[in-house]
């Protein structure tokens, strides 16, 4: 498929590097082709093309989003998706780690308003990118889990294959409006490893059992 990145920092970089490995389709979205961002990814990944917004978009079969949560409302007004799956990757964070809209709704969901004909999908949001570059946990027998919601199962369905590509198991919590507490759940994993000094390779399972 061909992926378009809108946002190319630590996450973005660490989720194209890994799916162009895996025989994806990268394009660089900006408004800036020269930008520092864009010459800093190039010079790590030349293989991905770098197109203005809205091109990109138009030649992606699925976009991201993975840019500081302070600049979406900017990046994201006016373009147009025509029912594509556009994958949240942002997180609403406010001072002392809190959440950004004071709880009072999800991030994901004023990406959705700012997007109202692409299918929102939250992913990819409740760990740090070191479990993007590298998902392999070989002395367990189970792969981390990847939390995801939408109000599109074939959105969800999209970004399930591309979990099973990087190695997840895809746990759908469910609507949309279940954003909101996995943004909190990134805040949990910032709070534990970022400021409390966990491992960075701190990661969700999901165990079930039938009995």
């Amino acid at each position: 498929m061909t992926l378009a990145f809108i946002g190319i920092g630590n996450v973005g970089f660490a989720l194209a590097n890994r799916l162009q490995h895996l025989g994806h389709q990268i394009i660089i979205a900006h408004p800036d082709g020269n930008s520092d961002s864009v010459r800093e990814a190039l010079a790590q990944n030349p293989h991905w093309l770098v197109q203005p917004l809205q091109m990109a978009i138009d030649s992606a079969d699925i976009v991201f989003v993975a840019t500081p949560f302070k600049v979406v409302s900017e990046l994201l007004s006016g373009l147009q998706f025509k029912g594509k799956t556009l994958v949240d990757c942002t997180n609403p964070v406010g001072p002392g780690v809190s959440h950004g809209l004071k709880s009072e709704r999800s991030g994901a969901e004023v990406v959705q308003e700012l997007a109202p004909d692409a299918h929102v999908v939250k992913a990819y949001t409740i760990y740090g990118y070191e479990n993007l570059e590298n998902s392999n946990f070989p002395e367990y027998n189970v792969k981390p889990a990847m939390f995801i919601c939408g109000n599109d199962a074939n959105a969800k369905a999209q970004v399930t294959q591309l979990n099973t590509d990087l190695g997840f198991e895809t746990l759908d919590t469910g609507a949309l409006s279940q954003a909101l507490h996995l943004e909190h759940m990134t805040l949990l994993w910032v709070k534990m490893v970022r400021m409390g000094g966990r491992s960075p390779r701190m990661v969700w399972g999901v165990l079930n059992s039938d009995k």
